[in-house]
């Protein structure tokens, strides 16, 4: 059984029903809904748009030059997302023909489209294989796939040169602690990081995709800071048997809170929507110097709403007056500056092993213990 206290974004209490009874429907509909581990893109075929899942290293102008692309092959990207995390960049992109405004079919087309991305992506230096996939979208959506794109491309494991362009300050990383607790066969996974819409989504998502169970767990918030605590299995039933197993989980767990952290300025774009658009923003984007950390794309009753997380090319805080230039070469309506996120989380406390659920396995018999499992 599971309980959650949640909020809306703006941190106020939910008293619209129909958002409850939604939220009710799609809960009790996935319950009877058990996909494949991995996800399943492709399976549900769309009329409306083409998906593109990209993969490959990061750069400042990659997204210009994806959505330059795009434009002269005749696409409209009308929804999508692009995380950058460890020097690695992936996105996923709905596409249509921009004249007809529908999902792109012939086989030719869709070829070239796929070689032209590919040639972008690849770059000379490459540390692994960039990737493009084009297909139908599926049950998985954009956030799941995101995720598990980046830990297929090992996106956790750090490199020398991974942080060129990317502010590497240690008091910045989430902590994330592995405990055992032995008279219970569990492992218990404690993090803290810096708080944030879809946090829980994230940490979650990464556990599943590594094979993990969580049969008991707490979330704490704060001000600003998350505590989380999980008590976990492998899929086989085993706790984690290795120090190797218990260094891969903690990187695994740093890097699905950091895709998704927001670094930098925050410039949300809401303007009618046109062939082209996203390339134009983009390139007055890469011509000021500003690097692209995140972004999200939706298009919406023929509007564009999209949102860029920016830094500049070094990693570092984006000059005021260039915004402004850029507010002026994009339309001062169209694009303003939402949020400037510049908080570093205070040094995570010593505390005693499973502190949340100390007293729940204390004060429960094992019959109660088992009981709260198989609800679990």
């Amino acid at each position: 059984m599971d309980v959650f206290h949640v909020v809306d974004r703006d941190g106020k209490k939910i008293r619209d029903t129909e958002v409850t009874e939604n939220i009710k429907r799609r809960i009790e509909k996935s319950a009877s809904f058990a996909p494949s581990l991995r996800g399943s893109v492709g399976v549900m075929p769309s009329e409306e748009h083409t998906s593109i899942e990209l993969t490959g290293t990061d750069r400042p102008g990659l997204l210009s030059e994806v959505c330059a692309v795009l434009t002269n092959l005749h696409c409209n990207i009308v929804n999508g997302e692009i995380w950058t995390h460890n020097a690695r960049a992936a996105a996923v992109l709905h596409v249509t023909d921009d004249s007809t405004g529908s999902a792109i079919k012939d086989p030719e087309r869709l070829a070239k489209i796929k070689e032209m991305l590919f040639n972008i992506l690849k770059g000379d230096d490459d540390m692994k294989t960039a990737k493009t996939t084009l297909s139908p979208p599926g049950v998985t959506s954009r956030e799941r796939r995101l995720h598990q794109i980046m830990f297929a491309d090992r996106d956790y494991q750090r490199f020398e040169n991974s942080s060129i362009g990317q502010a590497d300050d240690q008091s910045l990383r989430p902590h994330v602690t592995i405990m055992d607790c032995d008279e219970r066969d569990y492992t218990i996974v404690t993090m803290r990081s810096k708080d944030r819409p879809k946090l829980l989504f994230d940490i979650v998502c990464t556990l599943t995709d590594m094979q993990y169970v969580v049969f008991h767990g707490m979330v704490k918030t704060g001000r600003k800071e998350a505590y989380q605590e999980f008590y976990i299995r492998h899929v086989d039933g085993l706790p984690i048997g290795s120090e190797a197993e218990r260094e891969r989980i903690i990187q695994c767990l740093e890097a699905a809170i950091q895709r998704r952290a927001s670094e930098g300025l925050e410039l949300e774009l809401s303007i009618v929507d046109r062939v082209g658009l996203l390339s134009d923003v983009t390139r007055i984007f890469r011509e000021n110097s500003l690097c692209i950390k995140r972004a999200e794309l939706t298009t919406r009753g023929g509007k564009a709403k999209d949102t860029f997380y920016v830094t500049d090319v070094t990693g570092d805080p984006v000059d005021p007056k260039m915004i402004d230039s850029i507010c002026k070469q994009i339309g001062q309506p169209a694009l303003r500056v939402k949020q400037n996120w510049n908080f570093s989380p205070k040094p995570p406390e010593k505390t005693k092993a499973g502190f949340l659920f100390g007293y729940f396995f204390s004060s429960r018999t094992l019959q109660s213990f088992k009981l709260i499992r198989s609800y679990s």
